[in-house]
């Protein structure tokens, strides 16, 4: 009998375990389930479009994401914020010694993020090393300000693809890194498909807020919803209990492009040290469809118990 009771057990296993694949090419980490792909990791620089300046050219984030059916909710290089690139993250407004980098604004030459090198992968997930770098004196000498472990795991089913990005921070320079209070710029950022706008597209968070009235606002989690060529699908985020400053305010906008960040500190400054490390952890749940709120507090009720 016993034997009767594990098999079905560990078959279940096997088979769930068989349904989510990573793929690592020089270029990239594709994670997907069955034939439709789930995201895209990027490894190696995109270009932006033809005609911009090269100095947008980024690694270290993720385009496209797409619902089970295979409907892509992000984009990348929009006309009016090239920087902007699917599912990314870096600070924008810091004080660094005598320097003020920007890791967020490209164009200001100031500082970015890179992928650095794969740290582990694993049949549902992988881990990387990423550094926000900051260009010092004349000579824009490189100097890495801090070094990242992101971690992205993926569980799949037909109900939709959970995403967990965990990402630790150390501050591996020799002074400390001090972020004031900004609007915007922290540890997740998301821009939309270029074609979702204030009449196909809208905002919820977890205290009802929609596009005209969740700017500044906290929340457990947003979705954010819009048409693919698949049908509707929504892309819901939410931030850990354990975060810094959670829940967490969010920068949104509301004449009708689509974007969002995670900004702790909006209203409190943060300071880390050196050698200091800080943790932030998110999940993305992607499904098909507009946002059901009974399924999305079902899911946040499992995520912040974690």
């Amino acid at each position: 009998m016993a034997l009767r009771l594990i098999f079905p057990i560990l078959m279940f296993s096997l088979v769930a375990a068989d349904e989510v694949k990573v793929v690592e090419s020089q270029r990239s980490i594709v994670i997907s389930r069955g034939e439709t792909d789930i995201l895209t990791y990027h490894k190696a620089e995109v270009p932006p479009p033809e005609g911009a300046r090269k100095v947008y050219r980024r690694s270290g984030f993720i385009h496209p994401l797409k619902s089970p059916k295979g409907g892509v909710v992000t984009g990348i290089h929009p006309d009016d914020h090239l920087h902007h690139l699917g599912l990314w993250h870096a600070w924008v407004k810091t004080k660094h010694g005598k320097d003020q980098p920007d890791f967020w604004n490209l164009g200001g030459e100031s500082g970015r993020v890179r992928f650095s090198k794969l740290l582990k992968k694993s049949t549902s997930g992988f881990t990387v090393e990423q550094e926000q770098l900051a260009y010092k004196g004349a000579n824009k000498k490189e100097s890495v300000i801090l070094r990242e472990v992101l971690s992205i795991a993926v569980d799949a089913t037909e109900e939709a693809n959970f995403i967990d990005y965990h990402l630790i921070q150390k501050n591996v320079s020799s002074e400390m890194l001090e972020l004031p209070a900004y609007r915007y710029g922290g540890p997740l950022a998301y821009r939309g498909p270029h074609s979702w706008n204030k009449e196909n597209s809208d905002y919820l968070t977890s205290t009802g807020k929609k596009r005209a009235d969740s700017h500044a606002t906290r929340a457990d989690w947003c979705a954010i919803f819009g048409p693919t060529d698949k049908g509707d699908a929504t892309i819901t985020m939410m931030g850990h209990p354990g975060n810094f400053d959670a829940p967490q305010r969010l920068r949104t906008w509301p004449d009708g492009k689509v974007f969002l960040c995670w900004t702790p500190i909006q209203e409190k400054p943060l300071v880390i040290q050196p050698d200091q490390s800080v943790s932030w952890k998110y999940r993305i749940v992607i499904s098909d469809g507009k946002p059901d709120q009974t399924a999305i507090n079902r899911w946040w009720a499992g995520y912040r118990g974690k």
